[in-house]
């Protein structure tokens, strides 16, 4: 088995056939194939797709400050008037940690 696979090998010349276009189409393939991960990787992170879910909301990590948020998006719409807004944010700011009653 050994001779066939020498002489195989050996058949086309000194073997140097088209095996040598390998020999840089491999590595090209691999240079591609790293580029091409570092590039969505890049994008991606631009995106800002890699993170916590919704991280681009306003009050992401900050309750008191989403729970503003959605008041000041239900006034905005209609849904709430301005004395009813007012009442309700003084009472988020109210019990809010850190808030006046906090001293």
């Amino acid at each position: 088995m050994l001779t066939s696979l020498a002489l195989a090998s050996h058949v086309g010349g000194h073997g140097f056939g088209f095996g040598w276009i390998f020999f840089f189409l491999i590595p090209l393939f691999w240079i591609g194939i790293v580029v091409l991960i570092v590039s969505l990787a890049r994008r991606r992170a631009v995106r800002g797709g890699w993170g916590p879910r919704f991280a681009g909301h306003p009050g992401w990590g900050n309750p008191a400050r989403a729970a503003e948020t959605t008041l000041a998006e239900r006034f905005a719409q209609g849904d709430i008037d301005e004395k009813e807004y007012r009442a309700r944010l003084e009472v988020l700011r109210a019990n809010q940690p850190g808030g006046p009653q906090a001293n």
